[in-house]
């Protein structure tokens, strides 16, 4: 069990997808989960969980640094193709 980030609630590992900060200070989805990060937080797999983890600026303080626009957008890109494939 792990916790997502933007809905705050407890779900299985395999219902989530990991987001890591890499070696170079950016906030990437895996989706493999076996990406090597140094540090990694999980959100469910929904458009909406990525929207609130935004909005109350939890990857901020899971990840201690401010989320660069582009991964923002990257972030909520994945999400939403997410979405639209089930």
């Amino acid at each position: 069990m792990r916790m997502c980030v933007g809905t705050q609630m407890q779900r299985p590992k395999r219902e989530l997808v990991r987001l890591i900060r890499t070696a170079d200070g950016h906030i990437v989805v895996d989706p493999s989960g076996k990406r090597s990060g140094s540090r990694g937080v999980y959100l469910s797999k929904s458009l909406e969980a990525a929207q609130m983890a935004i909005k109350h600026k939890r990857l901020e303080a899971a990840f201690g640094q401010p989320v660069a626009p582009e991964d923002i957008e990257a972030i909520l890109a994945f999400f939403r193709a997410l979405d639209e494939h089930g």
